[in-house]
């Protein structure tokens, strides 16, 4: 039973993503082979190659795939695909972009989002913005799947993988033009082990540097919900839920958030989350594990300087 797992990297680190996504793959099979594509990743291909489990790692190092992109990536995961009866890639820009091209050149259903590995064609995934679970058996020779990482824990880094060149460079008329990234020191929002979210009533961006000091007492990272990223407090890449990033942390805080299915959605597997609201009727207090009914901008500041 051989797998395929889209490896997601920067060109110079390995995403934790990776190793849920193949934690996700053993689960199904134990031959797991991982893609690492891009430009000058030889870094990338040596972490890859420590992923417990991981019985070869295959390198693509062109410019070709220097960011991602999809039309590009896509063609080349079909070359290869009739050596795999899965292919894997997390639930995240990249494999939302890259895995329906496959799909579709491959002429097969892709599956969204699986959080649950029932057999080796059989799987567990959300629908209806998590409120349920589906349970889904694919009868395609190719299962072709994202994966919510969430779901799933990171394998070690105990590995030693073999490491194959893949020769052949796919290009399209798809060109690179810019990218713009946020930086910070705090932690990446998904594999963040806290995070701090805020919403609509934190009232203006300004006012998140109270959260932005929630979280670095926590070591956490800076979360928000759709309703904050519309009305233009923080950037988009920030937001928590269906349409944004979706999370489990061991600790989850929300603050001034009612609690929408949307983002209900993109949270509600914490470990342990904790809602501060003026409103007793929010609905984020029937997820919370506590609740804290007090005005945010007399709780919060207590609670940074008690830490």
């Amino acid at each position: 039973m051989a797998i395929l797992v889209i490896a997601e990297h920067d060109n110079a680190s390995l995403k934790l993503d990776t190793a849920k996504v193949v934690a996700c793959a053993h689960q199904i099979g134990s031959d797991v082979d991982l893609l690492v594509a891009g430009e000058n990743c030889a870094t990338v291909a040596q972490a890859a190659k420590q992923l417990s489990g991981v019985r070869n790692v295959l390198v693509a190092d062109n410019g070709a795939y220097a960011h991602g992109i999809a039309e590009n990536l896509g063609a080349l995961v079909v070359s290869i695909a009739n050596d795999y009866q899965h292919i894997l890639a997390s639930a995240s820009s990249l494999g939302k972009d890259v895995l329906p091209r496959v799909a579709a050149l491959l002429d097969v259903a892709q599956l969204s989002e699986v959080v649950e590995v029932v057999s080796e064609d059989t799987f567990v995934r959300p629908i209806y913005a998590g409120s349920a679970m589906a349970t889904v058996q694919s009868l395609d020779a190719i299962k072709v799947m994202t994966v919510r990482v969430s779901a799933f824990d990171a394998v070690s880094n105990d590995g030693a993988a073999a490491e194959q060149s893949l020769g052949g460079v796919f290009t399209s008329n798809v060109e690179f033009v810019s990218q713009t990234l946020t930086e910070s020191e705090r932690p990446d929002l998904g594999a963040a082990s806290v995070v701090v979210s805020g919403g609509r009533a934190m009232g203006s961006a300004e006012n998140f540097a109270i959260l932005e000091q929630l979280a670095d007492k926590l070591g956490g990272a800076l979360g928000a919900s759709r309703a904050a990223v519309d009305a233009g407090y923080v950037p988009n890449d920030l937001q928590v839920g269906q349409t944004g990033k979706i999370v489990a942390p061991d600790l989850y805080i929300a603050v001034g958030i009612s609690g929408a299915i949307q983002h209900l959605a993109g949270m509600k597997d914490s470990k342990v989350i904790v809602a501060i609201n003026k409103d007793p009727e929010a609905p984020i207090f029937q997820v919370a594990d506590y609740g804290l009914e007090a005005d945010l901008f007399d709780a919060v500041p207590k609670l940074v300087a008690l830490l």
